[in-house]
């Protein structure tokens, strides 16, 4: 075994003009979004909430409209926020296309109850139902809706919370007596009805979205405490919840707005090789109690352009209680990746030179040869486990800062450790709180130069449009990879959900 260090340099972005930086916000603020075809010129938002919420939002919108300074001019974690056209070249309006107001009381009520299954899905319901009358009573179509919360439906929306002291009592049938309708059904279609609730998850933000994929809404879901975190304060006066600063906030929504409205990339990966795409895959338990032991698949494609589609796989006992990871039989292996050659196809007119397949887990034989039946002879298949470390670090004895991010150590041709995080020379420091921890690459299938498979991991981590952020941990392949799972499993629409543009599921 030999084990070689390397550095590899920060991967740059690309911007408008096809000029080339390191940082989102640098790029943004001196050149603007990548171009894009059809990018429209100008955004139109709709928003969903109480009425302090979508006050909260009007606010926001006129605020994003012009330029937020930074609090701290000396940190570069952040710029000044130049406004919303100044940086997209795209107008967003000073006030909502669509406004839906939703009785807080109502939600207060449905939020609280104490059946934990019946208070998510009353809590949702206020909202789907709302936008959905509004799709076929009124043509106005915004680009994106934002749903803005109160602070109660993000503390007890949540699966891993547990209901108020003073909840609401719940009439809804039991799990136990659910799952036996579901499994054997029943002579009552009172209770039969009852027992579906226990089909959708008990997460407010998942299940919503899942309910509106088959109307292709694109939603953003925001709590009132982040555009004003005075809204909840303690016995002392002091704001419970600490939030970023303003123009952080703003850097944020904006381009998350800009990407799910708009349409379009703000920015992509530079000196990317032509013809390369990236496949994670997505594994999620089907927690019904209908589906007991299956799990759903998926399969989230990337190009070097940012963009990104999601295709739902087959459900089924992909979860091994042995080894507790998920592997596909060849059949299904097949079918999920052919539908993402066949998807790049029809866009590129061929298929790809190479496709990569990032998993959490080394494949199996026959999971394998499922993914190689998939794609033509001309097209080079690699597959590769990553995943995160606990047991790794690495110590700069003769420096102040911790070991750089882009940091490299290969144990052998096929697997090695990257720091994905580390300290940071355009930021001047390191954005974390603990000693840098590294992620594993191993090329698992096939054949590829390991320290080229390590840039692409690391490009990767540039691509979270959720944010304008400098980088993320994980490849953006794995990355929202749980999230896309639980939406997908959320509700039965979810479940049924087509290939879908990755905007979707963030």
């Amino acid at each position: 075994m030999t084990i070689e260090t390397h550095f590899l340099p920060e991967p740059l972005l690309e911007f408008g003009y096809r000029q080339k930086l390191e940082h989102p916000q640098d790029g943004l603020f001196l050149y603007g979004p990548v171009d894009v075809p059809g990018t429209p010129q100008a955004l139109h938002v709709g928003v969903i909430g109480t009425r302090e919420g979508i006050a909260l939002v009007e606010a926001w919108l006129k605020t994003l409209a012009g330029r937020v300074p930074t609090q701290r001019s000396d940190q570069m974690h952040t710029s000044s926020w130049p406004g919303f056209q100044a940086a997209f070249g795209v107008k967003l309006g000073g006030h909502p296309l669509v406004s839906i107001p939703v009785d807080g009381t109502a939600i207060f009520n449905a939020i609280r109850k104490s059946n934990r299954y019946d208070a998510v899905r009353s809590a949702v319901e206020l909202f789907e139902r709302a936008i959905l009358d509004h799709y076929r009573v009124d043509e106005r179509r915004p680009d994106v809706w934002l749903v803005v919360v109160p602070e109660v439906v993000h503390r007890y929306g949540r699966p891993q919370v547990a209901g108020p002291k003073d909840a609401v009592p719940s009439s809804l049938i039991s799990e136990r007596a659910a799952a036996e309708i579901l499994r054997g059904g029943s002579l009552f279609p009172d209770m039969a009805d009852e027992a579906q609730i226990y089909l959708f998850a008990r997460n407010f933000h998942h299940q919503l979205k899942a309910q509106l994929l088959h109307k292709e809404v694109v939603v953003q879901v925001i709590r009132e405490t982040t555009l004003d975190p005075s809204l909840e304060r303690d016995r002392f006066g002091n704001p419970v919840r600490s939030v970023q600063e303003p123009a952080r906030i703003a850097w944020n929504l904006a381009t998350t707005l800009y990407f799910k409205g708009a349409r379009a990339q703000p920015w992509q990966i530079a000196d990317v090789r032509p013809r390369v795409c990236y496949v994670g895959l997505v594994f999620k338990e089907d927690p019904t109690p209908r589906q007991a032991g299956d799990a759903c698949c998926a399969a989230q494609m990337f190009l070097n352009s940012g963009n990104g589609v999601v295709f739902r796989g087959a459900l089924g006992p992909w979860r091994s209680p042995k080894n507790r990871e998920f592997h596909l039989d060849a059949a299904k292996a097949e079918a999920l990746v052919r539908e993402v050659v066949k998807a790049y196809t029809r866009d590129h007119g061929a298929p790809p030179n190479e496709l990569f397949i990032h998993a959490r887990q080394r494949f199996e034989d026959k999971e394998w040869e499922g993914f190689r039946a998939a794609v033509p002879a001309s097209t080079r298949l690699v597959g590769v486990r990553i995943r995160p470390t606990q047991d790794l670090r690495l110590f700069r004895p003769r420096a102040d800062t911790p070991v750089l991010r882009g940091t490299a150590v290969t144990m052998s041709r096929r697997e090695g450790y990257l720091w994905t995080t580390g300290y940071i020379p355009r930021l001047r420091t390191y954005p974390g709180f603990e000693t840098p921890k590294p992620i594993l690459v191993e090329i698992n299938r096939g054949d590829a130069n390991l320290v080229a498979v390590m840039r692409d991991v690391l490009s990767l981590t540039k691509i979270n449009y959720n944010a304008c952020d400098y980088a993320s941990g994980l490849p953006v392949t794995l990355k929202f990879a749980d999230r896309v799972g639980e939406i997908l499993t959320a509700s039965p629409r979810g479940m049924e959900a087509p290939p879908m543009p990755f905007r979707f599921y963030i």
